[in-house]
């Protein structure tokens, strides 16, 4: 399964409180230097701008105006769109993993390409956008919402798109290892263990050692630490350890 790169724990990054600073200033940076990581650019008026491979993680987009405008191979992982205008913009090859796209208007859009996964595409506006997926309904669309849900500390609703992700896919072994890191951070140490179990052996049967390795490890960290009396805090150091919920992003294709 070809993977891709993404550095681990760089979802904690890319979900953080933007960064608070006067809205034109930051405006003036993205048009200037196409670089506005965590950005405040809520209400931007940003019709027609040229934004192509820009990089906009974790930016507040907020009820901006990004009408017509050309956001070719730009990373939006983890931006805030709620509201946000993109009509006939063109998304072609552009990352908008775990985006929020709550009420962002897509209608006509280029989205050719576009990296959707952990999106919520059912809550925007998409009437005439081009090159949406033919169905949201993969193991691999639910297993990447797991993650931002994990990531945000909803487990319940982890869990439920990583049993959903199960339901359609039942050898996908990253999402029995994200059920294993939700387990955790519940103290729920016999049901990660088994997860984790599972894990190791489909990942071994795929021939993915990475995946085993991760999966392996997991279980010896919690056997060793259990034996040791590692208490209450064991689910949070394990997390820490093993890079949290954003090392599985490693796993999506």
């Amino acid at each position: 399964m070809q993977k891709t790169l993404i550095a681990t724990g760089l979802i904690s990054t890319l979900f953080a409180a933007p960064l608070l600073a006067e809205n034109l200033n930051h405006t003036s940076q993205l048009l200037a230097t196409g670089n506005c990581v965590q950005c405040d650019l809520s209400r931007a008026g940003l019709v027609l701008a040229d934004l192509e491979g820009a990089d906009l993680r974790g930016a507040d987009l907020r009820f901006a105006n990004l009408s017509q405008a050309n956001l070719a191979g730009a990373d939006l992982t983890g931006a805030d769109l709620s509201g946000a205008s993109l009509h006939s913009a063109n998304l072609l090859g552009a990352t908008l993993l775990g985006a929020n796209l709550a009420g962002a208007d897509l209608r006509q859009a280029y989205l050719v390409n576009t990296n959707l996964w952990g999106t919520r595409l059912d809550l925007a506006w998409t009437e005439g956008a081009i090159g949406l997926p033919r169905t949201l309904e993969t193991a691999e669309q639910y297993y990447a919402l797991g993650i931002v849900a994990a990531n945000q500390r909803n487990y319940v609703d982890a869990i439920a798109n990583y049993n959903q992700a199960l339901n359609l896919k039942q050898d996908f072994a990253p999402a029995y290892l994200g059920r294993a890191l939700v387990r955790l951070r519940l103290t729920d140490e016999a049901g990660a263990i088994q997860d984790a179990q599972i894990a190791a052996a489909l990942f071994e049967r795929q021939e993915d050692e990475g995946g085993q390795a991760i999966a392996t490890g997991l279980i010896e960290e919690v056997n060793k630490r259990q034996g040791s009396g590692g208490g209450n805090g064991l689910g949070i150091q394990l997390l820490n350890l093993l890079g949290g919920f954003g090392s599985l992003l490693r796993f999506l294709l």
